[in-house]
């Protein structure tokens, strides 16, 4: 592994862009600490540092996502959120609008097209974020007790939404920065920078909370869930896929093998990010609809989470995600019409619908343990809370999914860079 490392600082491109998005992440993390204008900062620092700070769930995924940036309200509060939510938004929609439909399966022009389109919506998306932000943060919702930025006017609130708006659209240009220049998927680094920020912080706090004894067992279970997850994320079903042989002229094409890898864990965190978005629709509301009744429910059920009927419920919902999201992000029906084009079948397996039926029954059988798998691991924190009162379980949930993905993902760009120049790899 340490000759690993050393090869890949031996070798000057790779080491580039090594050094190049390092250096990336480290402005990404400059940015999650300069705040907005007009905020309060002492204010913030002084509620973060006290006990009330833990029990604020509202923005967990946004605040995760931006590497703690949120809850201090710095410039890159927003985080990398709006992107994400754009681009699940367009893959959506690319289902029921045949123009995006096309624009997919017209190839890399198509796919910048889109990729522009995306831009503007994230663009759209931040500035309707940032000014609900600012007024919650003004009127005590964000940080209970805390107005965050005293004296609001509206040139103070432009000022807010342009700067947190800008922060987004600089996250993102950052992230196409590292995907051009630098190593891995660009978004996906700066998120997994993120997290792994608030890792020491969340790590020192279960010690000085819950004492040596539960940190050395935190420790423990965190890494039989990153192995349970290295599993899971590498295993697929793989379905063999022969092409006849055909005479085109005088030369003869086809006649190989390959196979249709099916990933058990198909969805990836977009099941996670759908319940937790969804099940915080009741807080939502409750901030709008200034009703007892919603609020007691609201309370009651969703505020600290860790009710069974919340825990049950997002246990659910992250399997029925799952499977609606397979369900869009593989067709079996184009498969099966692409291979029969071009030649190809599935051995014991007639081309056309029977195919298409073949693969969407191996995908729903492979589905369920997949998404039995996210839901579990989604959920512990929540039974970290209730059982042991861990208030950060840095080892669930949508952190570690994305850690181990990234981190696997990564890995395997640097490793294939290392093996085209005749080096040994990581993965040996």
């Amino acid at each position: 592994m340490l000759s690993a490392f050393r090869n890949a600082f031996k070798v000057p491109d790779l080491r580039g862009k090594i050094l190049f998005t390092l250096g990336i992440i480290a402005v990404y993390r400059l940015g999650s600490h300069l705040p907005v204008p007009g905020v309060d900062f002492k204010a913030v620092q002084a509620f973060l540092s006290s006990a009330g700070a833990q029990n604020n769930s509202a923005f967990t995924l946004i605040n995760l996502f931006s590497g703690g940036a949120l809850t201090q309200f710095a410039i890159f509060a927003l985080g990398i959120m709006p992107y994400i939510t754009s681009s699940i938004i367009m893959q959506l929609l690319g289902v029921v609008i045949p123009r995006l439909e096309q624009l997919q399966k017209e190839g890399e022009s198509g796919r910048k097209r889109i990729q522009q389109i995306t831009r503007y919506v994230t663009v759209g998306l931040a500035i309707l974020q940032s000014a609900g932000i600012v007024t919650l943060a003004h009127n005590q919702q964000l940080l209970p007790g805390v107005d965050i930025f005293p004296g609001l006017n509206a040139e103070r609130f432009a000022l807010a939404v342009l700067t947190l708006t800008a922060g987004t659209a600089l996250i993102m240009w950052l992230g196409e920065l590292i995907t051009q220049r630098g190593i891995g998927n660009g978004m996906s680094i700066i998120i997994f920078s993120a997290i792994v920020a608030r890792l020491p912080s969340e790590g020192a706090s279960i010690l000085r909370v819950n004492k040596v004894p539960i940190f050395v067992l935190v420790l423990l279970l965190g890494l039989l869930i990153i192995v349970a997850v290295i599993f899971v994320e590498q295993a697929q079903r793989r379905i063999p896929v022969q092409y006849a042989k055909r005479m085109v002229g005088r030369r003869m094409y086809g006649g190989q093998s390959t196979y249709i890898p099916l990933k058990v864990n198909q969805a990836g965190v977009i099941p996670i990010i759908f319940a937790s978005s969804l099940l915080y629709l009741p807080q939502l509301l409750a901030s709008i609809v200034h009703k007892p009744w919603i609020q007691d429910l609201t309370d009651r059920f969703t505020r600290t989470g860790n009710h069974p009927v919340y825990i049950i419920a997002y246990f659910v919902l992250i399997i029925l995600f799952a499977y609606f999201y397979n369900s869009i992000a593989f067709n079996p029906v184009d498969t099966a019409d692409n291979m029969k084009k071009y030649g190809g079948f599935i051995p014991g397996i007639r081309p056309g619908r029977p195919t298409a039926e073949y693969l969407n029954h191996i995908l729903t059988r492979i589905t369920l343990p997949g998404a039995l798998f996210l839901a579990a691991v989604a959920i512990l924190p929540f039974i970290a809370l209730s059982a042991g009162n861990i208030q950060q379980f840095p080892f669930g949930g949508t952190a570690i999914l994305i850690t181990v993905g990234v981190g696997l993902e990564t890995m395997k760009q640097i490793e294939s860079q290392l093996l085209m120049r005749n080096y040994e790899g990581f993965l040996k």
